[in-house]
């Protein structure tokens, strides 16, 4: 978030071609202290995603074993 990006710790998964990659890696070395390359267009965004599911089904995990352990 915000607070993130202030604090320069954000992570950035970037598609593309790399010479742009190459070019834009300075900028967002500003905000983020992790900048990784993924390959072609749109690479970028499905790391992002696999990502997101795989901390959603951490969460879920852990708040279905703490449902449980409250119920037991």
């Amino acid at each position: 978030g915000v607070g993130a990006a202030r604090a320069g710790n954000l992570t950035f998964m970037v598609g593309g071609v790399e010479q742009e990659f190459n070019a834009a890696k300075e900028l967002l070395t500003c905000m983020g202290s992790n900048v990784v390359y993924c390959g072609d267009v749109g690479t970028g965004q499905a790391a992002k995603i696999c990502n997101n599911m795989l901390l959603a089904i951490s969460m879920i995990g852990t708040a279905e074993a703490m449902n449980l352990g409250i119920r037991f």
